[in-house]
């Protein structure tokens, strides 16, 4: 009957939204513990990301469920282990530097930050070159030598890589599309970096195998708009705002650190000593 009379007062107040509710709107009430509207959202912001994903009353219905079990159980317990008692700490610690953390956070996202972390990253960097080439990847040095001396005497060298390289972009002709600074191994970079748009480039090795080179083409790589990389600044602003709230906070705090060479770091796993 209690059980009736509960979710009927819930009903009743989805019904009717014309209702002042608040955080402190009670919703339950288990052996005169109150559960309230508040209580009920804060668990809804922690659940896992599938769950969010449920209607609205199937979402409220299983979260008060939930509330209603747990709080019963829980006065079943009338003094805490000390177990329990310790993941309680350890939770409220958590939760108190979490919040810390998260208004630190929010806080450091303004416009003038974001500004200044997209000048820094980009606007204000030397603009980066990429280059578009082909090449022909052969086992030996002399096969490579062999075909600069038939590109030299005129042949194509689509027909060629199509012909002779054993890499994937042969039958593209050898074509590379367009790259930037380390986006290959090294040795090639290198050589690409030497050479003038139509240039071959002398025989190049690197652990695939041999390499003719042909630069096709270079442009400056254009910067992406504020807007393209405001998530990845963001990021960048709340982990650096982050760390130096927590570096602050730890210098700033008094920290003693007793002698711990003696304790054993295999107690950590000795769960008989909650029981002491």
């Amino acid at each position: 009957m209690t059980k009736l009379r509960n979710f009927t007062a819930v009903l009743a107040l989805i019904a009717s939204p014309a209702l002042a509710q608040d955080a402190d709107t009670v919703v339950a009430t288990v052996n005169g513990t109150d559960i309230t509207l508040g209580h009920m959202i804060v668990l809804q912001q922690r659940l896992p990301e599938q769950y969010q994903q449920l209607p609205d009353q199937v979402l409220f219905e299983g979260i008060l469920e939930q509330l209603i079990q747990q709080t019963a159980l829980g006065q079943q317990i009338t003094e805490m282990n000390k177990r329990a008692t310790l993941i309680l700490e350890n939770e409220r610690r958590a939760l108190l530097a979490g919040e810390v953390i998260d208004e630190a956070a929010n806080e450091s996202i303004t416009d003038e930050a974001l500004q200044s972390a997209y000048s820094a990253a980009y606007a204000d960097a030397s603009p980066e070159v990429e280059y578009q080439a082909s090449h022909i990847l052969v086992e030996t040095e002399d096969e490579a030598k062999a075909l600069i001396e038939e590109l030299n005497n005129g042949a194509d060298f689509a027909e060629l890589a199509k012909e002779k390289s054993t890499g994937p972009s042969g039958p593209n002709g050898g074509d590379l599309g367009w790259f930037g600074a380390g986006m290959m191994v090294p040795e090639f970079e290198t050589a690409v970096q030497t050479l003038k748009v139509g240039e071959i480039a002398p025989p190049v090795q690197t652990q695939f195998g041999w390499h003719v080179v042909i630069l096709t083409d270079t442009r400056q790589k254009e910067a992406p708009s504020l807007d393209n990389v405001r998530d990845e600044l963001i990021n960048t602003i709340r982990q650096e705002s982050v760390a130096a709230l927590i570096e602050q906070i730890t210098e700033q705090a008094d920290i003693v650190r007793p002698e711990t060479d003696a304790i054993d770091p295999a107690l950590l796993r000795d769960d008989t000593l909650l029981t002491q």
